[in-house]
This record gives C-alpha cells, structure tokens and sequence, in this order.
C-alpha cells in the first residue's frame, strides 16, 4: 500500500512538472499554441516587438525578410513557406489582390484599426479596403552629404553628372530604378509604354559608370561613412541615416518621384490566420508603433502614435510632409501586365559594362 502511494506521488510531481513546463514553467508566459511566419523588409522593425507579442499571445514568430517587392512574391509564388503575414508596397498588394493571393481579413481582430489616419485607407491598391492594414509610407528622392555637394540638388539630373563620378548610389531594385529614369525623361514612372521603358534602360546604362554600386539596406552604412555623396533612398533611410550623420540633407526632385505605402496582408499560403490577425493588430497598437516608427525612422500612418512620437521626429517634413505638397509624385501601379519588359531591361542594365 505504502508503495502504491509512493508511485502515486510520484506520477502527480511528473504531472505538475509537465503543467508547468507547458505554462511557461510559472514565469507568467502563455502556452505556445501555434506559430507565425512574418516576411518583412529588412531592418524595418524594432524586433524587440517580436518578443513582446510572444510572451502576451504564446505565439512563436518565425521572422524572416526581404530585399524587393519582387523578390518577395517569387518566394511566396515559390511556395517553400507557408508566411502568414507579408509587409509589401502597395503596387505588390494590388497584385497579389489581381491573383487571388491574399485572404480579406477579419477587421472584428483587428480593432486597432481605429488609429489609422482615414487618409490611408481604400486607397487605389486596396480600394475597399479589405486585405491590408497600413504600416508605413513615404516618398523616393535623393540623400546627399552637403560636405561633398555644394550646389541645388532639385532635379534628377545631377545622378548623371560626370563630376559625381564614383559617387552615387543607386537602388538595387528594378521598380524603383527604372522609375528614376522615367521621371527624369518626363515620363510616368508606371509607364506601359515599352519605347519609352527602352529609353529609360538607355539613361541607365549611360548612368552606370557613374554609379559606385547598386544598394538595398546598406546605404544607410555608406552614407552615414560619407563613401558616396549622392544615394536614391525611401524617405526613412534618411531619417536614420541622419541620426548618426547630420551633413545629409533630402531633395524630391522636380520632375516628381515616387510616394509609396507599406501594409501588412495575411496570403492565402497562411494556417493560422487569426494568429495572423493578432499580430496585425499588435503591430497597430499605437505604442508599439511607436516604438517602431524611433527604432527605424519610418513614418507611420497611425495618428494616435504620431503624437505619442519624439517631437523632433514629430516636425521633421522629410518624415511627415504635407500629403497635398506631394501632388507632382505618383504612386506605383501594378505593371505585371508588361513584367517581361521591366525584367529585361534590368536585366540588361545590371549586365551592361
């Protein structure tokens, strides 16, 4: 009897052993139930909010990014993950939106779209407002080191003077490098029209001895190390990039540029997508878009964070300017209809000597 009660003991210390073990062992975290696949940009979030949402919701976030748009939707077409949550620019949504790619999402879990600026919603990639919540946005234009450039940077042109030889760097991204030289052309930058695209692949091969390299994430580095005087970079680079290095100043030229919107969506190749939806709205919450917004410079769409924000970063109108000041900027279409075109002709433009 005695030995029955002993191994009845120890069958109930393994049986609490194994409760605490699946609570979190008593450290007041929540019971991993699933998992969540993110894709985003690289460097474009404080990724310490990742571990503030695992320990509130007991959901795994697998965390993964990438370069481009385009490298994006070959990975999610590739099908080798199933993501849950994307982060791509509005031309990509209006895309995968075309292709039946996305799930509409369920606005009863994502409460805190409350926060986010009207101006922002059913916009032109997403009309009705139904497969994505906007994270960040901004505009395309020219950082450049004011120790190295002593004359007005307002126009596109200065990409291709000879006496920056060396000196400038280009996006390593067919839409948004394409884009530069049919704005600098006259162009819309989502022209269909495949003379004009063969004249813009022509400015940029004219361009690339100019150019020192062709860059994604690292600009912020060589800019801040004074290694170009002249870069194609997001609005948000700028700010960060700024932080560290007060000579670099911004210019929209006035030929127009690009205005550009982020959002998150949940595709189709999503399990779990009311996790998926928790996440979306733990990212919309205003502190933690706060706390983003300070970590990558970005600017937010949020305005209940937008006055929770630094006041320096509040004012500054390379981050937050006039939306009605931007009407010489367009936003990107979706081109998938003449894709073969664009890829050609950057990948004519990359192998050119």
């Amino acid at each position: 009897m005695k030995e029955a009660r002993k191994m009845a003991a120890i069958f109930l210390i393994l049986v609490m052993i194994f409760s605490l073990a699946a609570c979190g062992g008593g450290g007041g975290g929540q019971k991993v139930s699933t998992t969540i696949n993110v894709f985003n940009w690289g460097d474009y979030i404080d990724e310490s909010v990742l571990t503030d949402f695992e320990k509130e919701y007991g959901i795994k976030v697998n965390y993964d990014y990438f370069a481009t748009n385009e490298e994006m939707y070959v990975k999610l077409k590739s099908g080798g993950t199933d993501y849950d949550v994307l982060f791509p620019s509005d031309y990509m949504i209006a895309r995968l939106i075309k292709e039946d790619m996305l799930h509409k999402l369920d606005f009863n879990n994502i409460p805190n779209i409350e926060h986010i600026d009207d101006r922002f919603k059913n916009l032109d990639y997403d009309p009705n407002n139904e497969y994505s919540v906007p994270y960040m946005w901004g505009t395309v234009g020219i950082a450049y080191n004011t120790t190295m450039v002593d004359e007005p940077v307002d126009s596109w042109n200065i990409l291709w003077d000879p006496k920056y030889e060396g000196n400038i760097l280009m996006m390593d991204s067919q839409r948004d490098s394409i884009a530069v030289a049919l704005k600098k052309l006259g162009y819309s930058l989502n022209s269909r029209n495949e003379a004009e695209l063969e004249q813009a692949k022509e400015e940029l091969i004219k361009q690339k001895p100019l150019v020192l390299s062709y860059v994604g994430d690292e600009v912020k580095d060589k800019m801040i190390g004074g290694e170009a005087a002249l870069a194609v970079v997001y609005s948000g680079e700028v700010i960060a990039i700024r932080w560290e290095n007060p000579d670099i100043a911004y210019s929209i030229p006035k030929e127009g540029s690009n205005l550009w919107f982020d959002a998150m969506v949940i595709p189709k190749t999503s399990q779990n997508k009311e996790a998926a939806e928790k996440f979306i709205d733990f990212m919309t919450r205003p502190e933690i878009a706060v706390r983003n917004a300070e970590y990558v410079g970005y600017s937010i769409p949020n305005t209940t964070a937008i006055e929770m924000l630094d006041e320096e970063l509040r004012n500054d109108e390379v981050a937050y300017p006039d939306l009605d000041s931007l009407d010489n900027c367009e936003v990107f279409e979706d081109v998938s209809d003449v894709i073969e075109v664009y890829n050609r002709i950057w990948d004519q433009v990359k192998a050119a000597h």
